[in-house]
């Protein structure tokens, strides 16, 4: 790779990496799995940049390699994967947290099946649209849409019936 090309992909992944270190751990609930999944996506598009580069549209094209290496992390065995016991680190504050309802957000998103949480996090926190969401996960509008519903019934299912509480 050239010199320029490293330094624009550098430029591109610095701007991005929280981005991809937050939508990492709502899919996943793991700071540490988060950062191993950046960490993946960033080494896949680093192979790739001169595809990731043309693309329509590279944080698209970033985020879909994402959130495919999250899915292809889970359906691995709970054994094969490494887990952190180790209580984590305090995240600076910052004003847009809201700590309650983001604690609230993890217990609720957990309650979720791979598949429910990818399309939720992809539609409502990153707001990619439908047909992006079922380009991202290689699945049919029609999946996403219903997928969308049934994830947000069962999220209300559990608001309403304070099960999302830690």
């Amino acid at each position: 790779m050239r010199k320029a090309d490293e330094d624009e992909f550098h430029e591109y992944v610095r701007g991005r990496m929280d981005r991809w270190r937050r939508s990492a751990y709502l899919l996943c609930q793991d700071w540490h799995f988060a950062d191993d999944l950046v960490s993946i996506t960033v080494t896949k598009l680093f192979r790739n940049w001169s595809k990731v580069r043309r693309a329509d549209n590279p944080d698209a094209y970033a985020q879909k390699v994402l959130t495919r290496s999250w899915l292809s992390e889970s359906r691995r065995s709970w054994r094969s994967r490494e887990r952190s016991a180790a209580d984590l680190p305090e995240q600076p504050w910052t004003p847009t947290d809201r700590v309650g309802s983001r604690d609230s957000l993890e217990a609720l998103l957990r309650s979720l099946g791979p598949r429910q949480r990818a399309v939720l996090v992809l539609r409502f926190y990153l707001d990619y649209s439908v047909e992006e969401t079922a380009t991202i996960l290689r699945i049919s509008p029609g999946t996403v849409k219903s997928q969308s519903a049934r994830g947000l019934d069962t999220l209300r299912a559990a608001v309403s019936s304070g099960s999302h509480t830690n």
